[in-house]
Parts: C-alpha cells; structure tokens; sequence
C-alpha cells in the first residue's frame, strides 16, 4: 500500500510538473525576427534597438534574421509559413505590403489573410526633392516646368512599383502632368543619382537625405501627409499646394503569422508600445526625421487594407508590373 502511495505522489508530481512547464508565460525561448532586407538599412535601424529593449523586458533573446531578396518576398513568404507561435515575427515596411499586392499578379501569401498585425512601430514622412539645379522651390514651380516641358524632368525611385514610384504617379495624375521616371535598384543607388544630378527630382523619407539637405546639396519642397510633420513643420503638404490625392507614407510595423494566439499578440503589441516609449528610442529616431508611432493590431489590420487597396487601384490604372 505505501509504494502505491509514493507511486501516486509521483505520479501527481510529473503531472504537477507538466502542468507548470505548459503554462510558462511567453516566451520562453529565443523569437526570431525576421527583417526581409540586407543588414544596415533602414529596417535594421529600425528594428534593433527596439530588439534589444523587448530581450530586456522579457528575459528572452529576441534575434534579427535577415532575408533579403525579391523586394521582401522571401522575407514576408518564410514568416506566413512560419508556426503560428510566436516565436517568429516579422519587421515588414510599407512596400512590403500594399505595392508588393500591387504589382506582382501572383504572391505565396495574402498579405490580408495570412499575417497576425502586431504593432504599426514608426512613420518615415516621405519629402518631395529637387537637385538645387531645377529651379523649383514649391510644388506649384515644380509642376508648372513639369507643364512646360512634358517628359523632360525625370525623378528616380527604388525600383518599378515601390512607394516612391507609386507617389509620383499620383502627383502627374493629380496635377496632369507627364514626368520621366528613371528606376534604381534600391534607395541608396536612387539617392545617389538625385544627388550627382543624373536626375532632377524624387521622393525619398528625410533619414536617407538629411545630411545632403542640411548642406544645400538637396532641397526639399513638400511633404506628404494629411498635415506638416512635427519634426519639420516649415515644409509644406503636397495638398497645401493644390494637388490633393498624393497619399502614403513609409512606414514599418511587426506582424506575426495568422492564428497567432491572441495573447501572444498583445503581449508583443505591449512590449514594442513600451520599447518605443524609451526616451533614448524615441530621440535616436526624431533625429533621423522618423515618427515613433505604436499601434492597436486592429489600427494596423486597416494600415495593410487601405493601402494595398489604393496601391491596386493605382496600379491597374497606371499598369504599373513588377519587372
């Protein structure tokens, strides 16, 4: 009878046991996230010191893997067919949503389906430059030597459809001019380009140019937003000057594979909201021209929606294709 005492306080011990090891809170080991670019860019700019604050509050090592390749494709297409756990998120940018829906007729993933919003992390205001040799201070400037000259001011951007692409399509639609358009790979061949003069004009966000605009050898004409930046609130709208209907920004938030468990979700959601609220995050951030943001996943959810339905409205309209 005794053993089958002892018997049963082991067994109830190993259940006990399991039972505790079950309901650890998450996470209890290392979460991956992936960043669907090559270190050193923007999105690792972003995303590692905000890393590094959740690893801290959460007493987990939360580490970045970088996919890059076919415009973050590879990236979004690893983290959608990733377990639903947790233990694998995503730093996705704006492009990697609405444009890539847009220009590509056939994607592994919905980007409306098969992501758990977490968190929208920081908007990028996107200015308006012109190399200082087009003589053009103010959109309506810019515009009236676009009229005068159809096709003959070109403007760079990253690559056929990204964000920057798609903004300018709508500033020719909205102000009824044509402009040549001169596609790079990338942000830092297109900034260059502005800047050597090889083109006159493009959009860009103000961490990528701050230092060529503080030395003269950019100037910036407008912004786009609904209102002025509070970071450079001397620059005017693009709809101050009477062309309504330039819309879009960049911006960078985590996502997690859909089915994520809601609590998952929300703890994630809390500690980026709270790694955000550093003062030593936040002034990096502002510094660079970037808006440190923090969102509900259901602010987020209609973010991707939004613009993936205006970036696909666009498209088909300009026949804009991924090439």
């Amino acid at each position: 009878m005794r053993r089958l005492h002892v018997l049963a306080a082991l067994i109830m011990a190993c259940v006990s046991g399991f039972g505790s090891a079950g309901a650890q809170t998450y996470p209890v080991r290392t979460v991956r996230i992936i960043v669907p670019s090559s270190a050193g860019g923007t999105l690792d700019f972003v995303i590692r010191p905000i890393a590094q604050k959740m690893s801290e509050s959460l007493k987990q090592q939360f580490i970045i893997d970088n996919r890059a390749g076919a415009n973050g494709i590879i990236g979004l297409d690893l983290t959608a067919k990733a377990p639903p756990d947790g233990y694998t998120i995503l730093l996705g940018g704006s492009g990697h949503f609405g444009t890539s829906t847009a220009v590509n007729a056939k994607l592994p993933f919905d980007v409306m389906k098969d992501f758990a919003p977490i968190s929208l992390l920081i908007v990028a205001p996107i200015y308006l430059m012109v190399h200082p040799s087009l003589p053009a201070s103010t959109v309506k400037e810019y515009v009236a030597l676009a009229k005068a000259k159809p096709g003959g001011i070109s403007y760079m951007s990253s690559g056929v459809g990204s964000v920057f692409h798609f903004l300018m399509e709508m500033l020719s639609t909205s102000a009824e001019v044509k402009l040549l358009h001169v596609p790079y790979k990338g942000t830092g061949p297109a900034g260059a380009a502005l800047l050597a003069g090889q083109v006159m004009s493009g959009f860009d966000v103000m961490q990528n140019a701050l230092q060529h605009v503080r030395s003269g050898r950019l100037r910036v004409i407008a912004v786009v937003a609904e209102k002025r930046s509070q970071l450079a609130p001397e620059i005017p709208t693009i709809a101050e000057a009477g062309f309504p209907g330039v819309e879009g920004g960049a911006w960078y938030a985590l996502v997690a594979p859909a089915n994520t468990p809601r609590d998952i979700v929300m703890t994630l959601n809390a500690e980026a909201i709270k790694a955000l609220a550093a003062p030593e995050l936040r002034q990096a951030f502002e510094q660079v021209g970037l808006e440190v943001l923090g969102s509900s996943p259901e602010r987020l959810a209609d973010q991707i929606r939004r613009e993936t339905e205006r970036y696909v409205k666009i498209a088909r309209q300009a026949n804009i294709r991924a090439e």
